[in-house]
């Protein structure tokens, strides 16, 4: 049975006047313990977690582009793309063809580089930039099942260099991710299988239970995308968090529960146009920045 626990900073729940009965169920659950006791051994129970906008605000991609960008891996229109794509993603969620679209722009970038090259600029990104970013209440949940003797796996479209990096730092168990070709350590600009996203994500994670004893029944994944269905359907417990609104709906018309990890959602929903703006002018500023930076030299 879950136990409720007190709130703490970063999962308060500003009281709202004529606050509705499911208003008040919502932040109930957003209080309480996701992890379950059971008699079931525990290092047969692992819990999924999706990275972006479910571990990581945003997309841990277009900061890894960032880090490359300045390294002079790609020109400023590859770096405008990308900051596009960001503002997209976080203001109206993700979509098969941004994900493509975003997969064959990522490969012809490092194409010709190292995997070393990428790992070292990934460890700067998580310093810089990740591991400021990070969800306070989606870290709670993730150390809850550590404690409880859980494996953890991140299960994201990432580059598995990167992904592995994040779970690293993370104290996770490992990472089931998009896997970029490279022979002698330099990459061809060919995936190897599939992009972990939607369906993939799903069949990894039953790959891995199959191979390593899992009871799915009894596993844990976490999501915010309609994307991440799949693998949500997939395990006794699944859970939407920070959802977009397609996700949002089908969690709620079968009962899997949501927790809100963002803040003050209902003024983001009444700004949401303000909060879209924001977002591209932040965007547009931090490549004009970038640009500006690199022609004067500094």
């Amino acid at each position: 049975m879950s136990t409720a626990r007190e709130p703490s900073a970063d999962e308060s729940v500003e009281p709202v006047p004529e606050q509705s009965a499911e208003a008040a169920a919502d932040a109930a659950l957003d209080l309480a313990s996701p992890v379950e006791s059971t008699t079931v051994d525990p290092t047969r129970i692992a819990a999924f977690f999706d990275v972006d906008n479910t571990i990581i605000r945003g997309a841990s991609a277009f900061h890894l582009a960032i880090g490359l960008y300045r390294r002079d891996f790609f020109k400023i229109r590859d770096l405008v793309f990308a900051a596009l794509q960001q503002w997209r993603f976080i203001a109206l969620g993700e979509s098969k063809e941004q994900i493509s679209s975003v997969r064959d722009r990522a490969l012809g970038i490092i194409k010709g580089h190292t995997v070393a090259e990428v790992t070292a600029i990934g460890e700067e990104v998580w310093d810089q930039v990740l591991s400021l970013r990070i969800f306070p209440g989606t870290r709670k949940i993730l150390d809850a099942h550590l404690a409880a003797g859980h494996q953890v796996w991140l299960i994201t479209a990432t580059p598995i260099e990167i992904g592995e990096l994040i779970a690293r730092h993370l104290g996770a168990t490992g990472a089931l991710a998009t896997i970029a070709e490279h022979k002698d350590g330099v990459y061809t600009g060919r995936l190897v299988g599939e992009m972990m996203h939607g369906e993939s994500k799903e069949a990894g994670a039953r790959e891995l239970a199959d191979r390593l004893g899992l009871d799915l029944a009894h596993c844990y994944a976490y999501g915010d995308s309609a994307n991440d269905i799949p693998i949500l359907s997939s395990v006794g417990h699944p859970c939407a968090i920070n959802p977009e609104p397609r996700l949002r709906r089908h969690a709620k018309d079968i009962g899997w529960p949501v927790r809100e990890f963002r803040g003050k959602r209902r003024l983001a929903k009444r700004g949401f146009k303000t909060a879209s703006a924001a977002g591209a002018a932040w965007a547009i500023a931090l490549v004009l920045r970038s640009a500006r930076r690199s022609f004067s030299g500094r």
